[in-house]
């Protein structure tokens, strides 16, 4: 939902992607962050704007707050939810900048951290706002913001990806993989797979995808042989080839029209973890690419 036309001397719509990228990075989908966002904006054009100082600083207070109250419920559906949860998948192209920073890896080590230590990391070491803030901002001493943030921070460096995957590794990696995988080529598969590769498959109970995420190699090659097998060693159309949340993949077309994004985490030259978004509440902004087509095969 966008707002209203805004003067264009109205400070908010400048910091709108910032507060949408702050917002995605609390909860996890776009969808959810461009409803905090328009609430903020609800709140800022109700307050008395003359007497706020810093616009930034009073938006960005918002939409934390905002956020730690969604997610107090979306816990609660967090818990209840069917299979391993997974943030809704964000392509190279809409993230309006920064792709790095809405990397799988630090989405999945955020979803680890509590609310508290989430924001206190996110407002302080992606947007660069001071301790004194996040403290008026989270209702805690400035001492313990930092403790909230430290905390946050080793988990988030002990998860991200010790080296980056260029751009042509990644896509050659995609295409091998997309190959052996729908093809039901197991030694392939073996070649691509890192011993220890963990597979996720988010369907939300509505699409079907295994329960709990599989580990080891011989596990996640047995699920990519079996789905190669039961679909007729067909291969899907694909909508879209690129980043998907900073890490190499792309989107198809399923059986049963059923949309799906894949994507890859690659370290040493193997895929360490595969990411698989099944469920279409997340994926309704892919429901746009099925509308275009599949897209050509690089060398094509």
């Amino acid at each position: 939902m966008q707002p209203p036309d805004e003067p264009a001397a109205d400070p908010f719509r400048p910091l709108r992607p910032r507060l949408v990228r702050l917002a995605y990075r609390m909860l996890g989908s776009m969808a959810e962050a461009e409803d905090i966002v328009q609430e903020a904006w609800l709140r800022w054009h109700g307050a008395d704007r003359a007497a706020v100082r810093d616009p930034a600083a009073f938006l960005s207070r918002t939409v934390t707050r905002l956020c730690l109250d969604h997610l107090k419920s979306a816990r609660v559906r967090r818990e209840t939810y069917i299979g391993p949860w997974l943030p809704e998948p964000v392509f190279d192209g809409d993230a309006e900048e920064g792709g790095d920073d809405l990397s799988l890896s630090l989405m999945m080590a955020l979803e680890r951290l509590s609310p508290l230590e989430r924001a206190a990391f996110l407002l302080h070491d992606v947007f660069g706002v001071g301790f004194d803030e996040i403290a008026a901002t989270l209702g805690r001493e400035p001492a313990a913001c930092r403790q909230l943030a430290a905390r946050a921070r080793r988990h988030v460096r002990a998860a991200r990806p010790r080296f980056p995957v260029p751009d042509d590794e990644g896509q050659r990696m995609v295409e091998a993989f997309f190959a052996a995988s729908r093809s039901g080529d197991l030694q392939g598969l073996q070649a691509l797979l890192a011993e220890n590769v963990v597979a996720y498959t988010d369907g939300g109970g509505i699409k079907n995808a295994a329960l709990n995420p599989l580990l080891g190699i011989r596990r996640v090659t047995g699920l990519l042989v079996g789905v190669a097998r039961k679909t007729g060693f067909v291969k899907p159309p694909v909508l879209y080839r690129g980043l998907i949340n900073g890490l190499p993949g792309f989107a198809t077309l399923e059986a049963g029209d059923t949309l799906q994004t894949t994507a890859l985490q690659i370290e040493g030259g193997r895929i360490t973890a595969i990411y698989v978004v099944r469920n279409p509440e997340k994926l309704r902004h892919v429901a746009e690419l099925a509308s275009s087509g599949p897209v050509p095969t690089p060398g094509t």
